[in-house]
């Protein structure tokens, strides 16, 4: 040892006051992790990680802390990010720990009960399903031996995950649990349901025909409606099994979310439990003070983005082991890394699957449903119109030029990312054909009509100019003034997804095949609905707008009439528990961010009752942002397959941008 390693020698004695054993594992990771593991290590960016690897071996300690002291952009405030690190990955192991210890606990039963066969009735807990349920229905092998999952958990004061592939009748399981609940004397309720708004009536008919003698109160309404039910059942809560309500009712005003924060139910149950995927959202705390004796929550997507969705959804059902351990988990698990395959991803997958293994039930299509018709996908890439190409490279070059002039914000990326997407689905999404000279003409001839007699010229030509071709259409129609000025035929149509619509669809009805056709906007949904008309097809449609009273009206009319060729959707707003088995096909206009919104909507006909192969056609724009889109999607998808196998937006929306842009 030199006397300038003596030195560092002597000087760090005080500094790091901790025993050998601390030292020697601080020295041992630092001295063999990998580049990757590295990185797990806060503020030890890649390039450090590099460094600290290209600096060993570490002969020792002080050999150790003079390197990092004297290698430039390395400090000896690495070491206690280091300690900081390794008692994370302990409190890992702790936790781990105490979930196999409850994984062998119920190991018995668990592994019988997850063996979906003939034999159930020779392992399950509850032998035959409830009574009290309609004769005219017969629960699945598979979902007897879901009803047993949850009567599994509650006898063992469990809370858990039902989160069987979308399709599988969750719903179902679950009236059969409350009302297994009911008939065993368990507990009579009230229960909590809590269901987005889109799925509320699906689940209300769902009671009334599998299980009609269950009561149930549907907590819905105006501010004021609410009041006088709250009053209601807080004096006869013995009328009452079952309380049904939405997301929004739970929590939309401070009397709401202290109504049930005080209740007090048996067992509460959160339908696409994915929506409590943020931990540091306002929603997922207000639902955590529900106090509740068990805590269901019924997804088919459990693991969307990243593994902190899914330790935020287990810490929401089990926040008495969780809690403590959120922050570490957080940190664990947020470091992302597209190669799953690597030796450090598959490590942490696997501690996510040990934790996960004694709260979450899930069972895929494939391995339970035999009979269920194969679906196929298809990726259609599709080349753009003369005049959309021409629109995409303008706006790819407007942008290009402005990002790589400046630093753009998370924020205006996004925008940048939103207009090129604008134009790979449609050019009217954007202002181009309706210049500001034929604005100034238009804001001075609608004067001549009476809604806009009184109204200041100039302002009216502000609101035009920021509104998309396709509005200012809209305008033209609705203004006697101005119908000279609409839009022609061939301007509506004017798209490549539209001119292989015009190949598709004919062939689907030819074939007496029925469509699904979803779209992420609601005005690339108006341009499809023109579309629609001017050839002919007799349609449905149904998105956020669509009052939730009636959505079951448009389903129950689209399954029961033939002759509606295409049900109109919205990828979020139909793409939750609904079934429309009636249809075999799935046209994707444009596709998600997150390909679980593509799946669930997917799945509205690839599900229990389908009798007909389903096609799946999603329409890709070609050189465009939909194909980074796509392939970031694979990667998301790729993850989910390695959970299977073995709160934050996660969208990289600056490699997107780069990728559109060529940059």
């Amino acid at each position: 040892m030199t006397k300038k390693e003596e030195s560092y020698s002597s000087d760090e004695d005080d500094e790091f006051n901790m025993s050998e054993k601390k030292k020697t594992n601080v020295l041992v990771f630092l001295q063999e992790s990998t580049e990757e593991e590295l990185t797990t290590i806060s503020k030890c960016s890649s390039k450090k990680a590099k460094i600290i690897i290209s600096v060993r071996p570490f002969v020792n300690w002080d050999d150790l802390v003079y390197k990092l002291d004297t290698t430039r952009l390395l400090n000896r405030n690495l070491i206690w990010s280091c300690i900081d690190l390794l008692k994370e990955r302990k409190t890992l192991c702790s936790l781990m720990k105490n979930c196999g210890q409850i994984s062998r606990e119920l190991e018995a039963e668990f592994d019988k009960l997850r063996q979906c066969g003939e034999n159930v009735q020779d392992t399950a807990i509850v032998v035959e399903q409830p009574s009290i349920l309609s004769p005219r229905f017969t629960l699945k092998p598979y979902q007897m031996i879901g009803l047993n999952w949850m009567c599994l958990l509650q006898r063992n004061k469990l809370n858990g995950i039902l989160a069987d592939e979308m399709g599988l009748g969750k719903t179902i399981q679950t009236i059969s649990y409350i009302s297994y609940l009911l008939e065993a004397e368990i507990s009579e309720g009230p229960h909590l349901i809590v269901v987005p708004s889109s799925t509320l009536e699906n689940w209300k008919r769902e009671f009334t025909e599998w299980s009609p003698s269950v009561k149930i109160v549907s907590y819905i309404g105006s501010q004021p409606e609410r009041r006088s039910l709250r009053s209601v059942l807080l004096r006869s809560l013995a009328d009452c099994n079952v309380i049904l309500t939405t997301y929004n009712f739970t929590i939309s005003s401070p009397e709401d979310r202290s109504f049930f924060r005080k209740l007090g139910v048996y067992c509460a149950v959160f339908d696409e439990g994915h929506m409590l995927k943020n931990m540091s959202s306002q929603r997922y705390q207000h639902l955590l003070r529900i106090k509740a004796e068990q805590k269901i929550l019924l997804t088919g997507t459990p693991l969307q983005n990243s593994l902190v969705e899914l330790m935020s959804l287990l810490r929401f059902v089990m926040p008495d082991m969780f809690d403590d351990s959120t922050s570490t988990l957080v940190r664990i698990f947020h470091h992302t890394n597209e190669d799953h395959g690597s030796e450090f991803s598959r490590q942490r997958i696997n501690h996510a699957r040990q934790i996960m293994q004694p709260f979450v039930l899930r069972r895929l299509k494939r391995d339970v449903l035999n009979q269920l018709p194969e679906k196929v996908e298809k990726i259609i890439s599709v080349q753009f119109t003369p005049n959309q190409l021409q629109l995409y490279e303008k706006v790819k070059t407007n942008f290009k030029d402005k990002v790589s002039k400046s630093q753009m914000s998370k924020h205006e990326l996004k925008n940048v990312f939103v207009e090129l997407r604008k134009v790979a689905n449609h050019p009217l999404l954007r202002r181009e054909i309706f210049t500001n000279k034929k604005l100034k003409n238009m804001a001075q001839l609608i004067k001549n009509d009476i809604d806009y007699m009184d109204t200041e010229e100039r302002f009216v030509y502000e609101d035009m100019q920021v509104m998309s071709d396709f509005e200012l259409h809209n305008l033209c129609l609705s203004s006697r003034a101005l119908s000279t000025m609409k839009l022609q035929e061939s301007s509506l149509i004017d798209s490549g997804k539209m001119a292989h619509l015009d190949e598709m669809l004919p062939k689907f009805k030819s074939q007496n095949k029925r469509v699904l056709l979803f779209s992420q906007f609601t005005m690339m949904m108006d341009i499809l609905e023109v579309y629609l008309k001017l050839r002919g097809h007799r349609f449905l449609r149904l998105d956020g707008q669509t009052p939730v009273q009636e959505r079951l009206s448009y389903i129950d009319s689209f399954n029961k009439d033939d002759s509606v060729f295409i049900f109109l959707l919205s990828t979020k707003a139909g793409g939750l528990g609904i079934n429309l088995t009636s249809a075999s096909v799935v046209v994707l206009h444009d596709i998600d961010c997150n390909p679980y919104n593509d799946k669930q909507a997917e799945d509205r006909c690839h599900r229990l009752g389908q009798t007909k192969k389903v096609e799946v056609v999603k329409l890709i724009s070609v050189n465009s942002v939909e194909e980074g889109m796509f392939k970031t999607a694979q990667s998301k998808l790729q993850l989910e397959k390695d959970m299977n196998e073995t709160g934050e937006d996660t969208i990289d929306w600056a490699g997107l941008i780069t990728a559109a842009l060529e940059l």
